[in-house]
């Protein structure tokens, strides 16, 4: 764990840098052209998406199985096998919808697969020799990282997507980082192009993005203290 983190941070600093040094070609300038709008809305929403997926998940193991010594094919990880990389996929997505050139995108999803694809075949083959039939058993029906669209429709978002108060007090400082940073960012560059009046009108759509979200977290927390 504590090698996997110093590797992120190392990727983290380095994109930083390079962010710093050349920010014309980074960031995304705002016009006030509508699909930069609506792209800065869901990427704040994938932003959110991704720290709840990432939360439940990390929440739910460690519930359910504080040594590893059971396989967890419930709750988030009956959505996908890889929850927790598909909640880092999703945040760094809304940030580059918030923030930068659409190429962006591109680099990320290069480094991503670079970065946790292969740490995800690496993990696989752990598991598969620990719980070999449990887990073939499992990759037949739960899909590696991106969840299946009926998965999603037939199922209370409570059942794939649990989540207690608590799990969230020991993410709540990750969370509100990444948000308001993004945020700030995102803020001065459209009151530098376009003037505070039209960011108060597009802040309204990101206040009821976040307000929904709010409302989301009440919701599958009482659901999931329902449950026990």
């Amino acid at each position: 764990m504590k090698k996997r983190l110093g590797i992120n941070g190392v990727i983290i600093v380095l994109a930083l840098a390079l962010i710093l040094i050349f920010p014309t070609l980074f960031f995304r300038s705002s016009n006030g052209i509508y699909y930069d709008e609506i792209a800065e809305i869901f990427g704040i929403a994938f932003i959110l998406l991704g720290q709840l997926l990432r939360t439940s998940a990390r929440g739910y193991k460690a519930e359910h199985s504080r040594q590893g010594e059971s396989l967890i094919i419930s709750g988030p990880y009956s959505l996908a096998r890889n929850p927790m990389y598909l909640g880092i996929l999703l945040i760094g997505l809304g940030i580059v919808l918030v923030l930068f050139q659409w190429w962006v995108a591109g680099v990320f999803l290069l480094i991503f697969i670079l970065r946790y694809v292969l740490l995800i075949f690496k993990e696989e083959k752990k598991l598969l020799k620990i719980f070999p039939e449990e887990y073939t058993a499992y990759q037949l029906q739960v899909p590696r990282l991106w969840p299946l669209p009926a998965d999603l429709l037939e199922r209370d978002i409570a059942q794939y997507l649990p989540l207690r108060i608590s799990w969230l007090k020991r993410e709540i400082g990750t969370i509100i980082a990444v948000l308001l940073l993004t945020l700030l960012l995102e803020s001065w560059e459209d009151i530098k192009s376009e003037g505070v009046k039209a960011y108060l009108k597009e802040g309204v759509g990101l206040l009821l993005v976040i307000l929904f979200f709010i409302c989301l977290v009440w919701y599958l927390s009482k659901k999931t203290d329902a449950s026990k």
